[in-house]
């Protein structure tokens, strides 16, 4: 095996795939990098059992062949190169790899193609969809931040995905809740398809898949099966298995009696929070809102009976409310939206709340109160 490529070609897609290997792998082949060169292409592959990608560059073969190195090698070493380097890979019998660039030579020891998991793409029984990357990614972004990181709840370790037909239109959602906390997004899709069953897409998956959208403007298939999702990206893909469980009925949760609107400019509310919960702490990590006419007042109090206090002028009109809730919470709410305009609606001191942005009336966010 002979190839040349270089240094910042490559060096992305090596930035792809060492990240999803894990290093601490007691299997030393999952710790590798799949090398493939054939027809005037090298493809590169990694896994670690549940996601996997594999991504295909252009590079100059001399000579056809395969091997694996250790992701973290390979990547810190073509790294430490000189942005225009060429880089020339030389493996005689797949036991050695040589790296040259300029006047660099290193001498790895490899293992052979043999011992690395294959890598299966196709699907049976699967629905397969054409969207635009960076719906996909405005969708994520917005719900990610409330995936649960309790293993007991493994079920909520991820976004549930589907789409539905409403109106006679195809609404893709995305949904990201962790029993405190329930965000959802959806937008509406000019797609064949009109329906696939919900699915739970593990937040590691979500993690890296937000990295590759965000280099993105295309738009990516969706190929969806019983059991895993794959990401077909330019000339990446990403494969996925899912979360085997059942994701709560989420819209159950949604209050539908909650009839007090307040409306308030996004940044303002934010900075106030912020600012007010500078005291607050692990043990006492709440703040509370009285809700007055066209005014919230903010308050904190830790367990060193320190305070913290701030009013905002607010767009209100309804009931006398005093409402507790965990400041990091709030903020993470806020630094998800994007309108200025936001409105917060609530029903008393003892439910549940709704956010949504002026611009986005289907994205809905809902938060439980504390007790202050």
């Amino acid at each position: 095996m002979k190839f040349i490529v270089t240094k910042p070609v490559i060096f992305k897609t090596l930035s792809h795939l060492q990240s999803i290997v894990n290093k601490k792998n007691t299997l030393p082949i999952l710790s590798n990098i799949l090398i493939e060169v054939e027809n005037n292409s090298l493809t590169l592959s990694s896994t670690d059992m549940d996601i996997s990608i594999k991504e295909t560059i252009n590079c100059n073969v001399i000579e056809e062949g395969s091997t694996t190195l250790n992701a973290q090698i390979m990547f810190d070493i073509v790294k430490k190169l000189p942005e225009t380097s060429e880089v020339e890979f030389i493996s005689n019998d797949g036991k050695l790899l040589t790296i040259r660039s300029n006047v660099s030579k290193f001498s790895l020891s490899c293992l052979p193609k043999d011992e690395f998991p294959i890598i299966e793409t196709s699907s049976n029984n699967s629905k397969k969809l054409k969207v635009n990357s960076q719906t996909i990614l405005n969708l994520i972004n917005k719900t990610k931040f409330a995936i649960s990181n309790e293993e007991t709840r493994y079920f909520l370790n991820g976004l549930y995905f589907n789409i539905v037909e409403k109106d006679n239109l195809s609404n893709l959602n995305f949904v990201g809740t962790d029993g405190h906390r329930l965000a959802t997004a959806s937008s509406i899709i000019n797609n064949s398809i009109t329906e696939v069953p919900g699915v739970i897409i593990p937040k590691k998956t979500i993690n890296e898949l937000s990295k590759l959208l965000s280099e993105n403007h295309n738009d990516i298939e969706i190929v969806i099966s019983l059991n895993k999702i794959i990401f077909y990206i330019d000339r990446l893909i990403l494969i996925s298995k899912l979360i085997d469980g059942n994701f709560p009925d989420y819209t159950r949760v949604i209050p539908s009696n909650n009839n007090n609107h307040l409306k308030v400019n996004r940044s303002n509310l934010l900075a106030a929070v912020d600012r007010v919960s500078t005291i607050a702490n692990e043990k006492s990590p709440s703040i509370k809102f009285k809700l007055l006419k066209n005014l919230i007042n903010l308050s904190a109090i830790n367990s060193e009976n320190s305070t913290a206090t701030e009013d905002i002028e607010v767009d209100y009109d309804g009931s006398e409310i005093e409402i507790g809730f965990n400041s990091r919470y709030i903020m993470d709410i806020l630094d998800n939206l994007e309108s200025e305009e936001i409105k917060i609606s609530f029903n008393d001191n003892s439910s549940p709340i709704i956010v949504q942005e002026k611009s986005s009336i289907d994205n809905i966010y809902v938060l439980m109160p504390m007790r202050v």
